[in-house]
């Protein structure tokens, strides 16, 4: 999306156009290395988005850029993780955001944030400086949210119990080690 983005300001191409043109080779990636599948449901749900985008207009809540920056990241993060969760994805660095995650320890959202920076630096560039760091808390609100969605709320909850019989407790069958 970040990518369609730029193309868009710099070239004048409809954004719509470009979402599902600049995705074309992630579906290939996520054909070829995750599913068939997954590769359908993410070329319906970019279609999805690329009209969504081209045929609706969204009324302006409020000029804050700090608020949008973040209630637009956790939206934003919401709808990817929702859409993962359901087998698909909406934006090519997702796909290889699922490819990554599944060889590395990372998270989804840690890759999302990383390939992101990538483009943040070219948006910067090609925007502003500002813009981009907007962007780029807009994105780390996006990730947080995005794993949060994927994993659930157990991730993000640790107990500390302080016991003599500490052995005992961890060893316990059923629990987390």
């Amino acid at each position: 999306m970040g990518i369609s983005l730029i193309i868009a300001e710099v070239s004048k191409i409809p954004l719509s156009m470009l979402i599902v043109a600049v995705n074309i080779p992630f579906i290939i990636l996520g054909f070829s290395t995750i599913s068939k599948q997954f590769a359908i449901k993410s070329i319906i749900s970019i279609i999805l988005l690329a009209i969504t985008v081209h045929f609706l207009s969204f009324p302006v809540i409020t000029h804050d850029k700090l608020l949008i920056a973040v209630f637009g990241g956790f939206f934003l993060g919401a709808g990817i993780g929702s859409t993962i969760r359901g087998g698909a994805v909406i934006d090519g660095t997702e796909i290889l955001a699922v490819f990554v995650s599944r060889k590395t320890s990372l998270t989804i959202g840690d890759v999302i944030m990383v390939f992101n920076i990538i483009i943040f630096a070219s948006a910067a560039y090609v925007f502003s400086v500002e813009i981009s760091l907007y962007a780029m808390l807009t994105y780390l609100a996006a990730s947080k949210t995005v794993d949060f969605v994927i994993s659930g709320f157990e991730e993000y909850m640790g107990v500390t119990i302080i016991s003599d019989k500490n052995e005992e407790i961890r060893r316990t069958p059923g629990t987390s080690r």
